[in-house]
């Protein structure tokens, strides 16, 4: 998908217009072409209880995005803000605006915030396997987005599994139950559920809590390639996890963003003495 589809993509579902109707969002922040997502004095809450205060900051476009911070930080809650699964708690309220393309994702209405969420992979800490066989696990969505020319969906599962690093090890076994691979395994295949939607940005929270570091490895390349064609936003409990592979690094404590810029910098020279001892293992 080249940067003009994926801008017209995020525009049609921000609106029931139909599609040749260009929409146009005032925004307080300044949106480059290179910027992917954008957060506004965007705040969350859980009814009274503050899951991140106001803050402001951008992501571009084809890098990887580290977010760090102690456990209730508001990291998870940020990420569910980027493709509106907030919706499904009732008592999250969010306040300013959280961009895709420029497009604000609070606008977005009906069956679009299903291919809102459709473009914007989501994996979380431990794998979910469906009840299927790995083939169906990663053909699933796309048969249900109305996919169903078989070589072609055999090409998107032999593609999203190569992805996933998964291909060579389950290649003669796509009829065996996903939930019967190992932990790690299993972990992959998420990642290559979460790739056969085909979208433009991966969101992964702690996707290596439950795996063994050999595989963790495993993963982290394939991220590094992925990032060619897509954005990454990466939850990680993991410090150097994040060291090793984002290109920025935000880190949040207690419900607010600190600071973030480039990953060596907030590592070597953070500007706040309380992300220096956090990353320096001080505390977590």
């Amino acid at each position: 998908m080249n940067q003009n589809e994926t801008t017209q993509l995020t525009g049609d579902l921000a609106t029931d217009a139909p599609a040749a109707v260009k929409v146009h969002h005032e925004s307080s922040l300044p949106i480059s072409s290179d910027i992917h997502i954008s957060f506004d004095n965007v705040s969350v809450k859980y009814g009274s209880d503050v899951a991140l205060q106001p803050f402001d900051m951008q992501i571009k476009r084809n890098e990887i995005f580290g977010i760090i911070g102690p456990a209730n930080a508001g990291k998870t809650t940020l990420l569910k803000s980027i493709n509106r699964t907030l919706d499904f708690i009732p008592s999250a309220k969010v306040s300013g605006s959280v961009k895709v393309n420029g497009q604000d994702v609070s606008a977005i209405r009906g069956r679009r915030v299903h291919q809102l969420r459709r473009h914007i992979g989501m994996v979380f800490p431990l794998p979910v396997g469906l009840p299927l066989s790995v083939y169906e696990n990663v053909a699933y969505a796309p048969r249900r987005a109305g996919m169903h020319d078989r070589r072609v969906l055999d090409e998107l599962v032999e593609k999203c599994l190569r992805q996933a690093m998964l291909w060579d090890e389950v290649k003669d076994r796509l009829d065996m139950l996903g939930t019967k691979l190992s932990g790690g395994q299993q972990q992959r295949l998420t990642i290559a559920r979460a790739l056969s939607h085909q979208p433009e940005i991966l969101c992964l929270d702690e996707f290596s809590i439950a795996i063994d570091p050999v595989t963790t490895m495993k993963i982290e390349d394939v991220l590094l390639e992925l990032k060619q064609e897509l954005t990454i936003v990466l939850v990680t409990n993991l410090v150097q996890q994040a060291r090793r592979l984002a290109d920025n690094t935000a880190f949040f404590n207690k419900s607010e963003l600190i600071e973030f810029g480039p990953t060596e910098k907030i590592f070597s020279e953070p500007e706040q003495q309380i992300t220096l001892d956090y990353v320096m293992g001080d505390f977590g």
